[in-house]
């Protein structure tokens, strides 16, 4: 078997960082580029994307497969059944640290979908990629972090100046 004819990592890397997410304590995250392949909520899709709680806690009936995930979850308290393909699978990270990894834009499903183009692929508003040095492909791991703008600097109190002590 060649290169070309091994099948994705990407189902292989999502369940890792599913089961990291899961041992450390972690919520698992996965954003989702949606088209008429995925089965989701409409409701909660903006900008032709949606991020799944894929914990425990939050779905019943999680598979993890080669080819799909899926499983049920309440939406706004009722159940729903979620089919998302592989290959519309954009990030997996922890809720709590943003730690995971992004995948290269959507790769055409069986069904046939063209793939979107990767400027669309992270949610502007959501999320904002923090690549490492060596993250110049999408599989090697980042940071994800919330786009909260740009970062104050800390508030030096009034008045006193800090004392150095010199411990012998």
């Amino acid at each position: 078997m060649n290169a070309l004819d091994a099948t994705s990592t990407r189902p292989y890397l999502i369940r890792a960082l599913y089961e990291w997410c899961t041992d450390n304590g972690f919520t698992p995250y996965v954003a989702v580029l949606v088209d008429d392949t995925v089965q989701v909520p409409r409701e909660y899709v903006k900008n032709n994307e949606i991020v799944l709680n894929i914990s425990m806690g939050a779905t019943s009936s999680l598979k993890l497969g080669n080819d799909f995930i899926e499983f049920k979850a309440r939406f706004g308290g009722s159940a729903r059944e979620i089919h998302v393909p592989i290959g519309r699978v954009i990030a997996i990270y922890a809720r709590e640290n943003g730690q995971g990894m992004a995948f290269p834009g959507p790769v055409p499903s069986k069904a046939g979908s063209a793939p979107t183009d990767a400027a669309e692929v992270m949610t502007e508003a959501a999320l904002s990629l923090a690549p490492s040095p060596s993250a110049q492909d999408g599989n090697k791991p980042f940071k994800l972090v919330p786009d909260d703008g740009p970062a104050e600097p800390p508030k030096k109190p009034a008045g006193k100046r800090p004392i150095l002590k010199s411990v012998k």
